[in-house]
């Protein structure tokens, strides 16, 4: 019984329900208006026949009623399918055939995909958010207790070969992943998050349970704006915010000579390493930056670094949060040296018990309760982590994840592409963009416009090449693998202009 706890939000309730659960806009409602509201949303949801232990997926934006269904869900003992609204209908389609998902809540934005999903997955619900909140509720059947071992969410991740693997999240990785948080930038009665970050994400999920969990109100916006955030810092007394470096950039650029609110006490920085001059600049601003790496199986951050190291452990992500355990390993195994590369792997009560169907790539990713990362690293003398290839070739752009192998794939349907590599260019604005390498059959001359567009009606925007570069051959290696950092030596090389 000892992985038995009361619902999150109905203990949060009962503890403390007058105190402000979240802002939205010129909205606000304390934890005793959201379970209210989350108790009657669970009504309209049980009515639609979704049940307990189902998979129901959503397709919302940042907004207090995406936080009122998710809530519901939870409240009903469903899993919840959480999809990224930026994919496109095919990427979509995939991972709701994947989870088996009975249900699917859209929101209003998106009632022109509801066609495209019901004609292709006819046994699956499609109601969107305004269908759903005109139903009349039935009285719903509370799950009152949770099981930390039963699974909270469901993420899909894209590796770096294949199709992308939905992770498992249970309520007791959220619960371990809000507690190594808290024992890390601490907790008071005055804390307020500030979340610009999209609720699809593991960095913005995170926020709502521990919401719950520390009885603490959010501030949701529904995208970044720096101006706003600026403002409801001010007014709202926000003392953490949520950003990634391209975020941070845009709010040093606004505040020029001025300084944050004398409240504001920690920024937590995801997405990849920060900037020298970037960390400089927040040192003179006295703005706390907790830099971070962690990832969808990790349920949010695993390894922080302090603000008081940003400077003399420059280029670390930190030290494990309190719960969790970190080593490098060698190829053969064995744990390596400080200073010594090899593989990153990590383990905790906030790591992920597995792929979502994926018996075999689970037993490959976790082995004895260790999640093998994939990413390359060194631990210093004093236990600092060092990041040097995130899942060996990831692209970072503006805090989303980009798998070159994806973008590939796609390339290589084109009938006149026989050859396909992608790798990353440096971007001011994104930190990195995505470009493509492309060997054509019988050196046949295709435009970029043609290759974009055709990459465009299978890839989400912001996976699509913002260059092509037409060559004679790719580089591989004698077993014939592709080199992508040759590619990236060739970008920096100067040998291909766009």
């Amino acid at each position: 019984m000892q992985n038995i706890m009361p619902n999150f939000l109905t203990k949060r309730t009962f503890l403390t329900p007058d105190r402000t659960a979240v802002y939205f806009e010129e909205q606000s409602v304390t934890f005793k208006e959201l379970y209210n509201r989350s108790v009657f949303a669970a009504g309209q949801l049980q009515q639609l026949g979704v049940e307990n232990g189902q998979f129901a997926a959503v397709l919302l934006k940042n907004h207090l009623d995406s936080v009122v269904i998710l809530f519901a869900l939870q409240l009903l003992g469903i899993k919840t399918v959480i999809l990224n609204n930026r994919l496109t209908p095919t990427e979509l389609v995939w991972q709701l055939k994947d989870s088996k998902a009975s249900a699917l809540i859209l929101e209003d934005a998106f009632a022109h995909l509801e066609p495209i999903f019901s004609g292709q997955l006819s046994s699956l619900k499609v109601v969107t958010k305004k269908k759903l909140f005109a139903q009349e509720p039935t009285k719903p059947k509370l799950q009152e207790e949770i099981s930390l071992d039963e699974i909270c969410t469901v993420m899909y991740t894209s590796g770096t070969t294949g199709n992308p693997k939905g992770v498992m999240q249970t309520y007791g990785n959220h619960w371990w992943s809000a507690v190594g948080s808290a024992l890390n930038l601490g907790i008071t009665d005055q804390d307020c998050w500030l979340c610009p970050v999209p609720l699809f994400h593991i960095s913005g999920y995170s926020i709502l349970m521990r919401s719950v969990i520390y009885g603490m109100p959010v501030v949701l916006h529904e995208k970044f704006d720096e101006k706003k955030a600026l403002r409801d810092m001010e007014e709202k007394q926000v003392t953490i915010m949520s950003v990634v470096g391209t975020m941070l950039s845009r709010i040093i650029d606004t505040i020029m000579d001025k300084h944050l609110p004398n409240p504001f006490r920690c920024m937590l920085l995801g997405g990849g390493p920060a900037p020298l001059p970037l960390l400089q600049a927040c040192v003179e601003k006295k703005i706390p930056v907790f830099q971070s790496y962690g990832m969808t199986e990790t349920s949010s951050q695993i390894v922080t670094l302090s603000p008081e190291y940003s400077l003399s452990k420059l280029g670390s992500a930190g030290k494990p949060l309190f719960p969790s355990e970190i080593r490098i390993e060698r190829t053969d195994g064995s744990n390596a040296k400080p200073g010594e590369p090899g593989e990153i792997v990590v383990k905790g009560p906030n790591v992920t018990s597995g792929y979502l169907y994926r018996p075999a790539a689970t037993e490959e990713k976790i082995r004895q309760g260790w999640l093998y990362t994939g990413d390359i690293g060194y631990l210093d003398e004093d236990g600092f982590l060092f990041v040097l290839d995130r899942r060996s070739d990831l692209i970072i752009s503006g805090g989303e994840n980009i798998y070159p192998a994806e973008i590939e794939a796609v390339l290589l349907a084109h009938p006149d592409v026989v050859e396909a590599g992608v790798t990353g260019l440096d971007d001011p604005k994104w930190g990195q963009v995505p470009v493509a390498f492309i060997v054509t059959k019988n050196g046949k001359d295709v435009s970029s416009a043609e290759l974009r567009q055709f990459c465009l009606s299978q890839l989400a925007t912001y996976k699509v090449p913002k260059a092509f570069y037409i060559t004679d051959q790719l580089p591989r290696n004698a077993a014939k693998k592709l080199l992508r950092r040759t590619l990236r030596d060739w970008l920096n090389e100067g040998r291909f202009q766009q």
